[in-house]
């Protein structure tokens, strides 16, 4: 898949002394280095689970909060900023999450290669950003092409459960991921959404929070 406008911007945010000591101690533990090839999640996590993949964790609260709600569940977090990464690998470290591993790589790059069609028993989007001026619109996450490609990953009856606090990124996603053939629109997610900092900063500014959930057919 040829997506060479990236969705992201790689921030230079500070990162704490506990976030490095993460990223150098605890990412060969609970980190998964990108490859070209598709993973094996069985072997990963040495059991056959549902599998879950969230693009752009964050800091990773959510993450933690989701996986130790579904503990029969196995959840991958793709995130690039290297602050969140050693957020959520201490937050999985401090909860001993065994279900919860992270990759620090370009989620596209992620869905291509390494996940196998099918894999997926959901896909957590929650909070992309909106890129709310009409000429960054092309930067945004998702396009028709990446609708394709997520539907193609989830697994027959598979959940796709995206979020946003930007009313116009929402009718976007609800009508790109709504003209994908492989998708329907369904009535809830794999789980219930656990509140973010994105959330909450989106209510003290007065956002409409959306939850929009599609299943492959």
């Amino acid at each position: 898949m040829n997506r060479p406008i990236r969705s992201y911007v790689l921030r230079q945010g500070r990162t704490t002394a506990a976030q490095q000591r993460a990223l150098e101690e605890l990412f060969p533990k609970y980190g998964l280095p990108f490859q070209p090839e598709s993973i094996d999640s069985g072997k990963i996590f040495g059991r056959i689970a549902p599998l879950v993949l969230e693009i752009g964790s964050g800091m990773g609260e959510t993450t933690a909060a989701i996986a130790k709600a579904k503990p029969a569940a196995d959840f991958i977090a793709v995130e690039v900023h290297g602050p969140g990464v050693g957020s959520l690998l201490n937050r999985i470290a401090a909860d001993g999450l065994a279900n919860v591993r992270v990759i620090r790589h370009d989620a596209v790059e992620v869905l291509t290669r390494m996940i196998p069609d099918g894999a997926l028993a959901a896909i957590h989007l929650f909070f992309p950003d909106p890129w709310p001026k009409k000429r960054h619109h092309k930067r945004r996450l998702v396009q028709a092409q990446f609708a394709a490609l997520a539907a193609r990953k989830l697994a027959p009856g598979g959940t796709l459960h995206a979020a946003t606090d930007w009313p116009d990124y929402a009718e976007h996603m609800n009508s790109v991921f709504g003209n994908e053939t492989l998708l329907e629109p369904a009535p809830s997610g794999f789980v219930e959404r656990s509140a973010t900092k994105f959330e909450t900063r989106g209510r003290r500014l007065g956002h409409p929070i959306r939850d929009l959930f599609f299943r492959r057919k």
